[in-house]
């Protein structure tokens, strides 16, 4: 037996030359699968510098040093790269994607809080823009919430002021101007938490509707968060 079966850790064999090559190996995989954090997985170049302990999910058509490691785990070891094969279970954070991710045993379903054991899973999600306010009445944003999502709310944090004639701003969406808020404050930092009575699914993608009360937007800077939840399907 060469390996462990779980986490496929080098094992010491008898009489071995330079024991400590493998006991390193098999340390530097422990580092960086324990609270496994995915820097990306969706890079297929390698990064030119490794950095120990670094973690990448590797996507299909990856190429240089992690052709033919699509699905698997590289881990920055000894300028080079190890890598893991996850299984059903696993849980990992992507850090370029900002949520964490359940491995349902052939890929990273990011979001996923449950599993089951054909695939089906509930999933809670964020989708963050800063969205710059154009002048006018209301300002929309580009497609914040994905479809056949149920979202919870929308928070909001002002980056740069708000300016011009209103004396405060609503934020909701087409056909329902302050369903996440309204009366809401115009200096930096000023906030919003838009919490939902009842989640409310949407259908189709949807933007949201800055709308000025008492005059008109010049200008100004919002951070918008839309949190929800999706569900997926059972694999057959």
């Amino acid at each position: 037996m060469a390996e462990t079966l779980r986490m496929a850790f080098p094992l010491l064999q008898a009489a071995q030359a330079q024991k400590h090559v493998t006991v390193n190996e098999a340390l530097l995989r422990l580092d960086g699968l324990v609270n496994l954090v995915l820097v990306s997985r969706g890079v297929v170049t390698p990064p030119t510098s490794v950095s120990d302990g670094a973690c990448y999910g590797v996507p299909a058509g990856a190429v240089n040093a992690w052709a033919g490691q699509a699905g698997k785990v590289a881990i920055g070891a000894n300028g080079g790269w190890v890598f893991a094969s996850p299984a059903a279970g696993w849980r990992a954070f992507i850090a370029d994607e900002g949520r964490g991710a359940l491995h349902d045993g052939t890929d990273w379903v990011a979001g996923a809080v449950t599993m089951s054991a054909h695939g089906a899973g509930l999933m809670l999600g964020v989708a963050e823009i800063d969205h710059t306010i154009a002048p006018g009445e209301t300002s929309s944003t580009t497609v914040l919430i994905p479809s056949h999502a149920m979202v919870i709310g929308v928070s909001a944090r002002v980056v740069s002021e708000i300016t011009g004639t209103m004396t405060s701003w609503q934020l909701g969406n087409a056909g329902a101007p302050d369903r996440f808020g309204a009366g809401l404050g115009l200096a930096a930092e000023s906030w919003a938490r838009g919490m939902l009575s009842q989640p409310m699914t949407f259908w189709a993608p949807e933007p949201l509707l800055l709308t000025a009360t008492g005059g008109s937007f010049a200008g100004g800077k919002v951070r918008l968060a839309a949190h929800f939840m999706e569900i997926s399907l059972p694999m057959l």
